[in-house]
């Protein structure tokens, strides 16, 4: 049966393997036939992460994306055990929430190196004459609603996810002649283990109040990695350089 959002054949990079988003992006993924490609810091996680995957050929390599050095050197390892790339999903992140007069240029740096140069110079080796599928593919970015809101306290993290959105327009462009297309997703509050544990540390009333925001409800992992899919798949062969937003409805009050 003809369905074109098939990853079969197709070998998936996806950073920030280990958990929440980007371990649902590889289980689901690899549910639509993709071969996927885990990264992360933690090996034992990312082991649990492979045990999860339907399908063989998957592998997986720890890299702390906090330093961007070895980055061509981790690609080209992969590049070689696993062959040309298909598609990247670069959900690696960190955050931290500090009022604006309080960041020092040590955090901004911190949360700049793992969130944006982490990613661009991974989409940047990956997405090499030598590296990428010569036919074209997709690279996504997860960014986060934050880049478009205004939300107290993430002033560093905003940043970051904001620069991702608009230097995705510019890769866009620059990748279109090879058929490589870029996009981001900015999803809304997805109840991940970190964001339950967050959770817990509201009194009741700000517990409800920040998921009575979503006019659906808090998200589940599977509504982000359900999007990414779509922009990994030849569904979506004509969709490049938009931030798509999953939140929820949180966004359009």
């Amino acid at each position: 049966m003809y369905n074109p959002f098939s990853l079969e054949n197709k070998t998936i990079l996806i950073t920030g393997a280990s958990s929440g988003i980007g371990r649902q992006c590889a289980i689901d993924c690899s549910k639509m036939g993709a071969k996927i490609v885990a990264i992360a810091r933690n090996q034992e996680r990312l082991n649990e992460t492979l045990t999860m995957l339907e399908g063989e050929g998957h592998r997986s390599y720890t890299y702390d994306f906090s330093n961007s050095e070895g980055i061509a050197d981790l690609v080209s390892v992969i590049v070689t055990e696993c062959g040309c790339v298909d598609g990247l999903i670069y959900a690696a992140g960190i955050e931290k929430t500090m009022p604006f007069k309080l960041l020092k240029q040590a955090d901004y740096m911190s949360i700049f190196n793992v969130n944006t140069i982490g990613a661009l110079e991974m989409a940047k080796q990956v997405s090499s004459i030598k590296n990428f599928n010569k036919e074209g593919g997709s690279i996504i970015f997860i960014a986060s609603i934050t880049a478009i809101i205004s939300r107290g306290g993430t002033a560093a993290y905003t940043a970051s996810k904001g620069a991702l959105v608009s230097t995705a327009r510019v890769m866009a462009t620059e990748l279109a002649y090879r058929k490589i297309r870029v996009n981001c997703i900015s999803p809304g509050t997805v109840m991940t283990p970190l964001m339950q544990n967050y959770l817990s540390t509201l009194s009741e009333e700000d517990c409800k109040k920040r998921i009575s925001g979503f006019p659906l409800g808090i998200g589940e992992t599977t509504d982000v990695s359900n999007s990414c899919i779509y922009l990994l798949s030849d569904a979506s062969r004509w969709v490049t350089g938009q931030n798509l937003i999953v939140d929820g409805g949180f966004t359009i009050q």
